[in-house]
């Protein structure tokens, strides 16, 4: 075999292999003497089988698994002994000829192919003692656990039937047929329908043009979809609802009691407050998770530059931007809206796809470099919990990523990043800052250079995807590079 290096520029690389078409003819014969003693042809005895019979019979399908035995074991050889690793699955060419194929499975031509791939470039190590980092926390007070508690305490209070006009607040029950254009549409129309006025739960006007409505009452009521409203074809659009009053109700009063916590399948009011601290601690926990990783991860930024696999940062940039023109068309909305151009937000975007790529690789190696790995047992949980958000199609996710390689390790590599993150948390100086709500809630001022541009909102969005990502070192499902606050 003969393998000559064609291309060595920049991570790009190119490698010719030649197999000469009297190795390919031994690699034959061996299969073909091990495959007679397995194989039962009516007329010969077990073992017997001529060698010319069986080429005749086996030789063209045994050669064509040969090449691609030989192409994969190829690839692994080249990269171990060149000390590389290829970004992504190495492409492979050879000839297109039928007849030159045919030449070769044969074994009367030589077997000539081509690796080419872009090497994962080396990274050198730098040392993070001397980052510092702010982490802001936030400390629930016991006020703000009890309003949550009660608003909880509040969707299970009674109403009671009132005379007179509905106000804010009060339970309307009532039958409504909506329609666009003059034409009712799917999911506008339902009987017996309860809303409490206020709640925010129909589309932005509808609650309040039933301020003052009495039981019997019949109105019209007009409005207008949200330019975002999910249904594409409502989003926008102007409606009429023809709504027939049945029943006013007003609230009864609501306290925090065992009573009402029972009715909500909790034991106690106490254990109900359990449970809102638990979450409201959570809750802003992931927040200051996020900001301190944002932190962390614009430090490494700042202390590596090195030039990112294309192809890497491609698929990246393919993703991001399939995200954003997607958002953008369900919004009815243009790069114009966003106060930007096109040409402008791709340029902010590969930037951003370049970050992604070349952090993930960073922390890809940071964590081989400190023994970090993900057990069987982390990736079961992973996929448990990705299984339980989609009700009543479980065993079609579950059989989804169990037969799915690359899908189970976008399971894994998030879980991998977050544990890369916690080793380098122990590595630098953290300090702790007592903050209020809304300072933690804000937006950051210093968030990532490439994310605080066009088109702003969704920039923005794309910067807080990286809250939930994954190391992208080799090709993921979806996403390709290191994701998470970068």
């Amino acid at each position: 075999m003969q393998v000559t290096e064609t291309l060595n520029q920049g991570l790009q690389r190119e490698i010719k292999v030649v197999v000469p078409a009297k190795d390919m003819e031994s690699r034959l014969m061996e299969r073909l003497d091990d495959a007679r003693g397995k194989v039962r042809i009516n007329g010969f005895r077990p073992g017997k089988v001529p060698m010319a019979h069986m080429r005749k019979m086996y030789g063209k399908s045994l050669m064509a698994e040969e090449v691609n035995r030989i192409i994969a074991d190829t690839q692994r050889s080249v990269l171990a002994e060149r000390g590389e690793k290829s970004a992504l699955q190495p492409d492979v060419t050879m000839t297109e000829d039928e007849k030159e194929a045919e030449k070769i499975l044969d074994c009367r031509a030589d077997f000539e192919f081509t690796i080419r791939y872009e090497v994962i470039p080396a990274i050198e190590i730098k040392d993070v003692s001397g980052i510092a980092i702010t982490r802001l926390v936030y400390d629930v007070p016991a006020s703000e656990i009890e309003e949550q508690a009660l608003r909880i305490a509040e969707s299970a209070r009674a109403y009671e039937e009132k005379k007179g006009k509905a106000a804010s607040g009060d339970r309307v029950t009532m039958n409504y047929l909506g329609k666009v254009d003059g034409e009712a549409f799917e999911g506008g129309a339902a009987d017996d329908a309860q809303l409490v006025i206020g709640s925010g739960r129909f589309i932005p006007g509808f609650e309040d043009q039933l301020v003052g409505v009495k039981a019997g009452d019949k109105k019209t009521i007009e409005v207008t979809f949200p330019a975002d409203y999910p249904a594409a074809n409502l989003a926008g659009m102007a409606a009429v609802f023809d709504v027939e009053v049945k029943e006013i109700a007003a609230p009864t009063s609501t306290e925090l009691t065992d009573d009402v916590a029972k009715s909500l399948g909790i034991e106690s009011a106490d254990r109900l407050r359990e449970i809102v601290k638990g979450q409201l601690e959570n809750q802003f926990g992931t927040m200051t998770r996020q900001k301190v990783k944002r932190q962390l991860l614009d430090a490494l930024d700042d202390s590596y530059s090195f030039e990112a696999p294309s192809r890497l940062v491609n698929a990246e940039f393919n993703n991001i931007w399939l995200q954003v023109t997607r958002e953008l068309e369900q919004a009815g909305k243009t790069f114009a809206d966003e106060e930007t151009t096109e040409e402008e937000a791709r340029a902010e975007y590969q930037r951003l796809a370049e970050r992604r790529v070349r952090l993930g690789l960073v922390l890809a190696e940071i964590g081989e470099k400190a023994g970090v790995t993900v057990s069987d047992e982390e990736v079961q949980r992973a996929l448990f919990e990705m299984v339980q958000r989609y009700k009543g199609q479980e065993q079609q996710v579950y059989d989804f990523y169990r037969n799915n390689p690359d899908a189970l390790a976008s399971l894994r590599a998030p879980i991998f990043e977050e544990k890369v993150v916690d080793h380098l948390l122990t590595q630098i100086s953290v300090t702790d800052k007592k903050v209020g709500r809304d300072e933690l809630m804000a937006d950051d001022d210093e968030a990532p250079k490439v994310e605080k541009t066009a088109p702003k909102k969704k920039a923005a969005k794309a910067e807080k995807a990286e809250d939930d990502g994954e190391p992208k070192k080799k090709a993921a499902p979806k996403k390709k590079a290191a994701n998470d606050d970068k």
